[in-house]
């Protein structure tokens, strides 16, 4: 990876990009220290100690702690993630969109505009909710019209400013945007996060317990990281072989190809489905200032991953086998509907591909379907070690920190997707130079 950065700032062009993308992250960061005006910013940070469960953490944690500051960027590119999950299941369902999705860069464009669109509706509702549901608690200085308007128009306008400045990293730095806008959030925590593990389990030890509190907090990122990047690039290759036919004079076709299937088809997807599902109860509570006892606060208790694998508190780890559970049952189904089978399977025959030893039609598309149904399970089973190992050692160890497995694969895919881009463009740079040499 240093090679591949110390080579392409041999590049010129790839130099600017990496320097603009390197511009727009300051930006980002300095934005996300910019209280929204008429805010009362010490309320927030003790309203955010006094919570018990972790649907905050997360969040705070890929807002890179502008939710916890309360900054103009505090709902950062979170509408824009829901806003491009939502579009992508609305294709599978309307059949208009589907046909803009295959309609070329014309289609492509207008399917950004809608998610952009879509965005702002997004964060235009959740800024409106939290500036009214917050502002009755105190979180506004004075709770009136023109505060929460201001606040309302301010956390929509950061938002969108930051959809903005991701796409422009897109077209005009290394590429990635969003995804890059979202790492550098969750890694500008880290720091702290380190910080709070090492004093709570090496600083103040004796010398010999303090090595090995390092040496296995050192072993555990490690390990996950490697199950990551497995995770990530592990691919099972269908071969496919393409019959002869004669076009004209020439004899065509007769070549070997391969149909990629990835290990972990879905990516992170499944593991945001099944937190969000398990953390919007929580969520809404907080914001309705919910504070009760009887059945559904102890319904909480089991969906609030703080209460998960502690020993004094055991029953409430059913929760985390709900949380396994979908986290499978989101991973067979967000696959489902972004890889179709039978299409590839009849694109395969129209070709005149078949897989050696299948039939192609529907025999293929049977074939495909238990292969993928394998190694759905296989991805889906790794994914869930990386995101339940942290709730594991937070119960047991009471290790808490607001990175998580989640925030780990968003992480390591970034930066292993950009390097490969990275060095994609240094080779287009090299074939140019030869060819025009």
């Amino acid at each position: 990876m240093l090679t591949t950065l110390k080579n392409a700032f041999k590049i010129k062009e790839i130099r600017d990009k990496i320097l603009f993308t390197f511009a727009m992250l300051v930006v980002i960061r300095i934005g996300s220290q910019l209280p929204v005006p008429g805010v009362n910013g010490e309320y927030f940070r003790n309203w955010f100690a006094a919570q018990s469960d972790g649907a905050f953490s997360f969040f705070d944690a890929i807002t890179g702690g502008s939710f916890l500051n309360m900054s103009i960027l505090a709902l950062n590119i979170s509408p824009y993630i829901t806003s491009s999950i939502i579009i992508q299941l609305l294709t599978i369902a309307i059949p208009k969109l589907e046909e803009m999705q295959r309609d070329g860069e014309d289609g492509r464009k207008k399917m950004t505009a809608i998610t952009r669109y879509v965005t702002v509706a997004l964060a235009l509702v959740q800024s409106t909710a939290m500036s009214i549901a917050f502002g009755r608690q105190g979180y506004l200085t004075d709770f009136n019209a023109l505060n929460v308007i201001t606040a309302i128009v301010t956390l929509t306008a950061g938002s969108a400013f930051l959809m903005w400045v991701g796409e422009r990293i897109t077209e005009k730095g290394i590429g990635n945007g969003i995804s890059i806008v979202l790492v550098i959030n969750i890694i500008s925590r880290l720091p702290e996060d380190l910080s709070n593990l090492f004093e709570q389990f090496v600083f103040g030890k004796a010398p010999a317990t303090a090595i090995l509190a390092a040496v296995i907090i050192f072993a555990i990122i490690i390990a996950m990281v490697v199950l990551v990047i497995i995770l990530n690039d592990g691919v099972r290759k269908i071969p496919v072989q393409y019959a002869n036919k004669v076009q004209g004079r020439k004899m065509v076709g007769g070549n070997t190809s391969s149909i990629p299937l990835k290990v972990n088809t879905s990516g992170v997807i499944p593991v945001i489905f099944a937190q969000s599902l398990l953390q919007l109860p929580i969520i809404i509570s907080s914001f309705a200032g919910y504070k009760g006892t009887g059945v559904w606060s102890e319904i909480l208790k089991y969906l609030n991953s703080g209460y998960w694998c502690n020993p004094s508190q055991i029953k409430y780890s059913v929760g985390l086998l709900v949380y396994i559970v979908l986290i499978v049952f989101f991973a067979y189904f967000y696959t489902s509907i972004t890889f179709n089978p039978l299409m590839i399977a009849d694109n395969m025959k129209k070709q005149g591909g078949f897989i050696p030893g299948i039939r192609p039609g529907k025999p293929t598309s049977d074939y495909l379907n238990r292969v993928l149904n394998y190694i759905v399970f296989v991805g889906a089973i790794g994914l869930t070690i990386v995101a339940v190992l942290p709730y594991i050692f937070s119960g047991v160890f009471k290790a808490s920190v607001s990175f998580g497995g989640t925030s780990l694969i968003i992480i390591v895919s970034v930066v292993l997707e950009t390097m490969k881009q990275l060095e994609s463009q240094m080779l287009v740079r090299n074939y140019k130079g030869f060819l025009e040499s």
